[in-house]
């Protein structure tokens, strides 16, 4: 199966096991010398009404995808063991 980035960044993850949405997929994790994707990044939710920035991303592992559909991504996993420190944008002083 082939698949663009830009189509997967329009796809909405859902977690199959208790049907919670996740978000929509803004990167990828690459495995370099393979050539091989990895993981799906997910940004956590927004805090306080979206103003206080968000949680947490989900970094999704590339096996517990299940199924990949016109709209929808749906993964099985536990939503609170993928999460990741949401990287900070900024100057690096």
């Amino acid at each position: 199966m082939s698949i663009k980035f830009t189509d997967l960044q329009c796809k909405e993850v859902i977690c199959v096991s208790d049907g919670r949405r996740l978000g929509f997929i803004t990167d990828v994790r690459l495995d370099v010398p393979d050539g091989c994707v990895c993981a799906i990044i997910v940004p956590g939710p927004c805090r306080i009404l979206g103003v206080a920035g968000r949680s947490d991303d989900f970094c999704i592992p590339w096996n517990c995808i299940r199924k990949i559909g016109p709209d929808i991504v749906l993964v099985d996993v536990n939503p609170e063991t993928c999460r990741v420190p949401r990287r900070k944008l900024g100057l690096p002083f």
